[in-house]
């Protein structure tokens, strides 16, 4: 029996309710972790303090404290550096895994030895997992990954499950503003490791507003735009895709209103199917 680790982190800003709903989500799998990781990223307020015990006396959790918050990949990088096992499955503080998320996972790893990440689909949702608003379809195979790769990220982090040993030879997680996952990947890419994502959607993503003011604003852009001259000076990409990278990103990121940005994202990165 192939025996996986959970990783997760929580800070101040999240909520005990949907931080109680995204645990129950990984405790009631077809196929259970043998351990779940919980990274606690600086203080967090008493009700969340409250529901993480309340958690732990129900399930075997180790909880790892940092005094003061240190970030999101920060955070990822002490949880994966904690886990037991060679697998490892990321999992975000107020989303929800389909029930069979992971024996769908653990099952490929069976079928295919050579995978170092698997992700899959996700369906986004507000309030509840029966109003879906949109979906993020990513490619499938291996070599239309790392295609993908040069242009958007071709992963969603939020499903993946890897081999612990690859992240780490990578450098793991190292923290670029909201796009550690990509930086990661493209590392990873460079190291000649296998993608896959599964056909399946796997994990329902809690939106709101607020996550299309995250994705746009000059920091966010210079953010991307580091991440796109790093590919170019790795020879990943050649300056036709460099720039014309840059422009759509200057476009979506930086000139369009949030409320614009928001519809863009919904028309055109969401809902697209690959074969």
């Amino acid at each position: 029996m192939i025996k996986f680790s959970v990783c997760m982190s929580i800070y101040g800003g999240d909520k005990p309710k949907y931080f109680s709903d995204a645990v129950n989500s990984i405790i009631y799998q077809t196929k259970k972790p043998s351990e779940i990781i919980v990274v606690v990223d600086g203080p967090i307020d008493f009700k969340m303090e409250n529901t993480l015990k309340e958690l732990k006396t129900k399930y075997e959790i180790i909880i790892k404290y940092l005094k003061k918050n240190m970030g999101l990949a920060y955070a990822r990088q002490i949880a994966i550096e904690t886990a037991s096992n060679e697998l490892i499955a990321v999992m975000d503080s107020d989303d929800i895994s389909v029930p069979d998320r992971f024996e769908k996972q653990i099952n490929a790893f069976l079928k295919n030895k050579d995978i170092d990440v698997l992700g899959g689909q996700i369906c986004e949702f507000v309030d509840s997992i029966d109003k879906v608003v949109g979906i993020r379809k990513v490619p499938i195979k291996d070599s239309d990954i790392k295609h993908y790769l040069k242009q958007r990220c071709p992963l969603n982090h939020v499903t993946v499950m890897f081999k612990k040993t690859s992240v780490l030879n990578a450098g793991g997680y190292i923290d670029w503003f909201y796009n550690e996952d990509y930086y990661l990947w493209i590392r990873m890419y460079e190291n000649g490791c296998q993608f896959q994502n599964l056909q399946y959607n796997l994990v329902y993503v809690r939106v709101g507003k607020e996550m299309y003011t995250r994705r746009g604003g000059v920091k966010y852009f210079l953010s991307e735009i580091s991440l796109q001259k790093y590919m170019l000076n790795k020879n990943i990409i050649n300056v036709t895709k460099y720039i014309n990278n840059i422009i759509i990103r200057l476009f979506v990121q930086v000139i369009l209103p949030n409320r614009l940005r928001a519809w863009c994202f919904k028309m055109l990165f969401r809902k697209k199917h690959y074969k």
